[in-house]
């Protein structure tokens, strides 16, 4: 029983330091998009593995936010 609530304090503590430390180096911004397009590749995983289905607006949906974290990254990558 101990093991499993050890496991989960730790990976929840990993989860808020990896969080910190991405905005002290980067900025909240950067935090944001990164979430956003880990749902999109959660979504992604998802439709591969367990077959769930998508519509064309969900698949227009998730193309904009790739799209939106590519030009996030070219932009951050020009004028910097």
């Amino acid at each position: 029983m101990w093991l499993p609530l050890l496991v989960n304090s730790t990976m929840a503590y990993a989860a808020n330091l990896t969080n910190f430390l991405v905005t002290k180096n980067t900025s909240a911004l950067t935090l944001q998009v990164l979430g956003n397009a880990k749902g999109a590749v959660a979504v992604v995983i998802s439709i591969l593995l367990f077959r769930n289905p998508v519509t064309f607006i969900g698949i227009a949906g998730y193309s904009m936010t790739v799209m939106g974290v590519v030009a996030y990254g070219e932009a951050k990558r020009r004028y910097q």
